[in-house]
């Protein structure tokens, strides 16, 4: 009885072991090619960061290369307008208003080449690698100082300018240059829509009034320093708040469309987010939200 049982046993061994076998064979081909899906799906990631370096390597190079003939352009275009000036009209009225003629077309020739090199400017800066010089950084120290600095251009806007400090000690680590220009691009950009908002009779908040405020918070569990730039404007349009970060979006006629995206970049690279509450006709509201432990950069293989 005894022997009988064990080949029974044996010959359930050996079909659980057959049974393994077979399931197992198709159960690797699936995560073979599922592995190699994914191989293929990095390779490809791979070369098309690559690719995204080289172009952004060549456009930098070809800004570099555009910048310095302009520059030449702006410089000549400026001594021939300082010679025309010289040139003697000898009282003849319509040699008089020639000249003047000729003078308007040099004044719109160097602002449009101004406005250029101010385009290839903003495009370098937004194009460029962000290097952090990350210290202990005082946000309401930082905010006061935005403030002093941009005083002038907010009265000459006819624009009240006022912070609301943290009551509580802000400190991060942080590159205080980079940050300053994130916060300036916000507070140019609130200015801006103020006046445009008065000047075309568009519904706003009324008060042509910039705060620059800063504050402690939590998100997540974690520390965070909430630096606000509010403005009674007219707000932004909802189908809108969603584009305004993108690159070369803009509403204004001549902006560039890069301040707002050089600033969220420059908030990112801090580990930060930037977000956006906006009443149409009322003003807006741009938080930037910082981490007062920021995470710490990965080391290059």
């Amino acid at each position: 009885m005894l022997p009988v049982c064990l080949s029974c046993c044996m010959q359930w061994f050996l079909i659980g072991i057959s049974a393994g076998v077979l399931l197992t064979i198709p159960l690797a081909g699936l995560f073979a090619r599922r592995w190699a899906q994914r191989a293929r799906g990095l390779e490809q990631r791979a070369r098309a960061a690559e690719h995204l370096a080289d172009l952004g390597m060549m456009t930098s190079g070809l800004a570099h290369e555009i910048k310095n003939p302009l520059s030449t352009i702006g410089l000549n275009v400026q001594l021939i307008r300082e010679d025309l000036q010289q040139l003697s009209s000898d009282g003849d009225p319509a040699r008089e208003d020639h000249i003047q003629k000729v003078d308007r077309r040099f004044d719109t020739l160097l602002n449009e080449t101004s406005r250029v090199r101010q385009i290839l400017d903003d495009f370098l800066r937004f194009a460029g690698r962000v290097r952090l010089q990350r210290v202990d950084t005082d946000v309401n120290a930082l905010a006061s100082e935005l403030i002093d600095f941009f005083a002038p251009q907010a009265e000459e806007a006819h624009v009240h300018l006022r912070s609301q400090l943290s009551a509580s000690p802000a400190t991060i680590c942080a590159d205080p240059a980079l940050l300053k220009q994130a916060i300036l691009n916000l507070m140019i950009n609130a200015c801006q829509a103020m006046v445009a908002a008065r000047t075309a009779g568009q519904p706003s908040g009324g008060n042509d009034e910039l705060i620059v405020k800063a504050e402690r918070g939590k998100s997540l569990g974690r520390d965070e320093i909430r630096l606000h730039v509010i403005d009674t404007g007219p707000g932004i349009e909802p189908k809108l708040v969603d584009q305004i970060f993108t690159p070369y979006f803009s509403t204004k006629q001549g902006g560039t469309g890069l301040g707002l995206s050089t600033a969220k970049r420059i908030v990112e690279e801090h580990g930060g987010t930037i977000g956006v509450h906006s009443d149409a006709g009322r003003g807006t509201d741009i938080c930037i939200s910082l981490p007062v432990d920021p995470p710490m950069p990965q080391s290059a293989d």
